[in-house]
């Protein structure tokens, strides 16, 4: 049987003994918009939520318009041009509209990869776009502290506009149950001691703080207070197939737009399993997600619920740009030096987490359950050493390995990896 996984910019082909019993797990059928952008225009022109994006923008000198960076497929190419007209048109000057991307703590998209992310030029030509930059103290706003004690300071440019907008990607996540909304402005704008707090333990090893979940959920909670905390704002929210065509898009206040946005992204994206598995295979989602080891840790999460005890966990992922950033290997260094249970024991005494160790942290939580194979061809090897994981020659042999050892011949198969959440319900 041959099988596709999203791996780079071109797709990684498994095939698997016809005797092995393969299944597939996939998102459910998502239709499609047919007229992308018509369906973007009545979405500015009818929100449900709110009045429409030319109605908001009358009367306004300025606007900030979030999108995300180059990790996040969103079709920005579809959306930004419209709703920077209706700004135009409104009576915005372009010397008073910013389009921003929002980074968190990751490095800045720029050159060609900044045009790739904004997706047409006419943008790049009319209004400013800048990088988010979370290190810089004096770019940002400071708004206090909200209940559970987080800092809160987000950018200067989002916070004075006049007219704030956030655009993204809703799809699992698998700390703040769903990404897009909320998220594109905290972390997405947010100075480092905001991201570090809402990163630390505290939130990360909460049960509730876990991909498809919002209830209870610590980060999202958080990340609502903080709305409450920034006043007006708004957001153009869109869901993708596996094919990344676009399926669903509204705009709205940030908070209620977000949930309907979720609704619909929550019927396609979690899929019903009647049993775990011993061998399972996914993939990092391919390009952009997979260009780093540390994005990777999230095709590792997603699955969990599906996996036996000890069973083998493969994933394919390029690495194309290497590990990822010099925190984040420094953390890796910590977890092989010091082992799991004393990395996170230390990361329960900070307020503040380092930068980039809660990814190490999240990888911790996979490895309690399973034996993690990675397929790459993008890390060098002392890169692989960091991983703290096993490296797989082939996803085949990484596959006949596992069913020789566990005796089992069932493998599942998650193609497009984080974007699919399975969930264990015994008989369905």
């Amino acid at each position: 049987m041959k099988v596709e996984l999203e791996y780079g910019r071109e797709g990684l082909v498994v095939e698997l003994p016809d005797e092995l019993d393969v299944r597939v797990i996939r998102k459910q059928p998502m239709a499609v918009l047919r007229d992308e952008v018509r369906a973007v225009h009545d979405a500015l022109a009818h929100p449900n939520s709110c009045a429409p994006l030319g109605e908001l923008a009358r009367g306004k000198r300025s606007a900030c318009i979030l999108i995300c960076d180059i990790t996040r497929p969103v079709p920005n190419h579809l959306f930004l041009q419209p709703m920077i007209r209706t700004l135009l048109q409104a009576g915005i000057p372009a010397s008073g509209i910013t389009v921003l991307v929002a980074t968190g703590l990751h490095r800045p998209n720029e050159g060609e990869e900044l045009a790739k992310v904004v997706g047409d030029p006419w943008v790049l030509e009319t209004v400013t776009v800048a990088n988010h930059l979370a290190r810089d103290i004096d770019a940002h706003v400071d708004l206090g502290r909200t209940s559970r004690g987080t800092p809160v300071k987000l950018n200067r440019r989002f916070v004075d506009a006049e007219l704030r907008i956030a655009t993204g990607l809703v799809e699992p996540h698998f700390m703040a149950g769903y990404s897009g909304g909320r998220k594109v402005i905290a972390p997405g704008v947010a100075h480092e001691d905001t991201i570090r707090t809402l990163h630390s333990a505290r939130f990360m090893e909460d049960p509730l703080a876990v991909q498809c979940n919002l209830s209870g959920n610590p980060l999202h909670e958080e990340q609502l207070e903080i709305m409450g905390m920034l006043g007006s704002a708004y957001a153009l929210n869109t869901v993708i197939d596996e094919n990344r065509r676009l399926a669903y898009v509204n705009f709205g206040e940030v908070v209620e737009s977000h949930l309907q946005a979720v609704a619909f992204a929550a019927d396609t994206c979690t899929v019903a399993v009647d049993r775990r598995f011993k061998t399972l295979v996914t993939s990092s989602a391919g390009y952009p997600l997979d260009r780093t080891y540390y994005q990777t840790v999230k095709a590792m999460v997603t699955p969990m619920d599906i996996l036996d005890a000890g069973s083998n966990l493969i994933v394919a992922s390029d690495c194309s740009e290497g590990l990822g950033s010099s925190e984040f290997r420094d953390a890796q260094a910590r977890l092989l030096e010091h082992g799991p249970e004393a990395f996170l024991a230390d990361l329960l005494t900070k307020a503040y987490a380092d930068i980039d160790e809660w990814q190490t942290e999240m990888q911790i939580k996979p490895m309690r359950r399973s034996n993690i194979h990675l397929y790459t061809r993008g890390l060098s090897a002392a890169d692989r050493q960091l991983t703290g994981v096993h490296i797989a020659d082939s996803i085949e042999s990484a596959v006949a390995a596992s069913v020789t050892e566990t005796g089992d011949p069932t493998v599942a198969i998650i193609p497009e990896g984080p974007y699919v959440v399975p969930k264990f319900v015994g008989d369905v």
